[in-house]
């Protein structure tokens, strides 16, 4: 049955959660935690319902709330910021406006999880809101953070801040030039999960994704890249191979990814050696497979230099020394039920008698890009 509460057309969302829960948990012990999380949804609760605002989901310690206007959705988040600035709950805030599809169960579309995205990249005690928020409420009080690219891989994103408090930078994606997807990640949680622990051990440093063609390889590996930003705060760059006719001509394409410039009578291996020497970066080389075996060649001068970490996709390993080699499965049916329903939804398509339609993620799961 459709919840009738629910506002339609043009929608701020509202997505909140509490910075360091577990450490707070730890400091607090289990009955303080439990009191203290309690009060904060209280606080949660009765700001959304003063300005407006209906609880769409909850889980744990996070709210994903809509609004029927924006400027009822900003009064809520600084209800927030105000009634929780002093207190050890400290709450991150994402506000961003669009025009979801709203079905019998709920909300479909990215703007629930744009909205996710953006307070994920803030800091205990600071409210974001995304352009089309703040040009709903006006820039009065709001300060300029300029553009930011988030973990979804969608374009930049002008960033505003409620109040001048000082906050550390957005934990947004830097030093990186990931291509926008034609689509929002869907899916292959427990792959996305899997793929990313693999990137985030020191010990490996060469990681390869294989797999048939069509089985969303480079899909999965941009998203898991993304994933793993901090693991690589000098950058995640991606090298497309698939143009590339020879295997000589990857060191070339890498120093254009790169934007190095190339210096007359240097080889291009030790340009890349002195660039990339001790730098925390990921390498990401998308569709070597047509130019295996001789791409191996090719990359022992980029094996050899101490920092970066490679990720590769493949339909062959490269059988190389030290590679650790994923598998990526086909989609299941599940997933390529719910790819299919929100590809539909995007191009505004209603699938009102499908009861397989699952539309309202958990917040938390908004949370992690699920």
């Amino acid at each position: 049955m459709r919840r009738v509460d629910l506002p339609s057309g043009t929608v701020t969302f509202v997505f909140t959660d509490v910075e360091g829960s577990t450490r707070l948990l730890e400091e607090l012990g289990e009955a303080a935690f439990a009191t203290a999380l309690l009060e904060h949804r209280r606080v949660v609760r009765g700001a959304c319902a003063r300005n407006g605002g209906v609880e769409v989901d909850t889980q744990g310690d996070a709210f994903l709330l809509a609004f029927p206007t924006a400027p009822g959705a900003l009064a809520a988040a600084s209800e927030l910021q105000e009634a929780l600035g002093g207190g050890r709950v400290r709450l991150r805030v994402g506000l961003h406006t669009g025009t979801p599809l709203l079905t019998d169960e709920g909300y479909v579309g990215v703007d629930l999880h744009r909205a996710a995205r953006i307070a994920a990249a803030g800091h205990g005690g600071q409210v974001l809101l995304s352009s089309s928020t703040a040009a709903l409420v006006g820039l009065d009080g709001l300060v300029d953070l300029g553009e930011s690219r988030f973990k979804d891989l969608a374009a930049a994103e002008r960033v505003y801040q409620l109040g001048e408090a000082a906050f550390p930078p957005l934990k947004s994606l830097y030093r990186t030039n990931l291509p926008v997807p034609a689509s929002p990640f869907q899916g292959r949680e427990v792959e996305l999960a899997s793929v990313v622990e693999l990137l985030g051990r020191e010990e490996l440093r060469l990681v390869t994704l294989t797999g048939p063609g069509g089985t969303g390889k480079t899909r999965l590996g941009l998203q898991a890249a993304a994933e793993a930003a901090e693991r690589f705060p000098d950058g995640l760059f991606w090298v497309a191979l698939a143009p590339l006719r020879e295997p000589a001509l990857l060191l070339p394409g890498i120093v254009q990814a790169l934007e190095l410039k190339e210096q007359p009578g240097r080889p291009l291996a030790e340009t890349l050696q002195a660039a990339l020497m001790g730098r925390r970066m990921l390498l990401f080389l998308d569709n070597a497979e047509h130019l295996l075996p001789d791409l191996v060649t090719e990359l022992a001068p980029l094996r050899a230099i101490a920092g970066p970490s490679i990720f590769v996709t493949s339909r062959e390993r490269l059988q190389l020394q030290g590679e650790h080699v994923y598998q990526v499965p086909s989609l299941n049916t599940e997933d390529a039920v719910d790819l299919f329903l929100t590809r539909a939804a995007q191009q505004g398509v209603t699938q009102q008698d499908n009861r397989r339609e699952r539309v309202v993620p958990a917040a938390g799961r908004a949370a992690a890009g699920a």
